[in-house]
């Protein structure tokens, strides 16, 4: 007997929040995400929504997390994050060109 996923309900007024910014911390017991959002030059960002889990919650979240985002690069490829450069590119980023000789 296979276990049907359950039904999820969306208010039909609920408004989605944009976030870029994720802070996480934990307690035995729990696991606490705020995802907040922040504009560039800012240094303090808001939170957009708080959501607690238990530990197996957070766990099964983080499984689900990863088959999606495999199957997001499967179809888009891969999600280059900020800082991914290769070897070439960090020790030859500074190099600039010679100047040309003034006549």
């Amino acid at each position: 007997m296979s276990m049907q996923p359950p039904l999820i309900e969306l208010p039909p007024d609920l408004k989605a929040q944009y976030t870029n910014m994720a802070r996480i911390a934990h307690t035995p017991a729990e696991l606490v995400f705020d995802f907040a959002q922040i504009l560039p030059g800012s240094r303090a960002g808001q939170v957009q929504a708080r959501l607690i889990m238990s530990p197996v919650g957070a766990k099964l979240f983080y499984a689900a997390l990863g088959e999606n985002l495999a199957r997001y690069e499967a179809t888009y490829g891969p999600i280059q994050l900020p800082g991914d450069t290769s070897l070439a590119t960090d020790l030859f980023r500074t190099i600039q060109p010679p100047e040309p000789p003034k006549a």
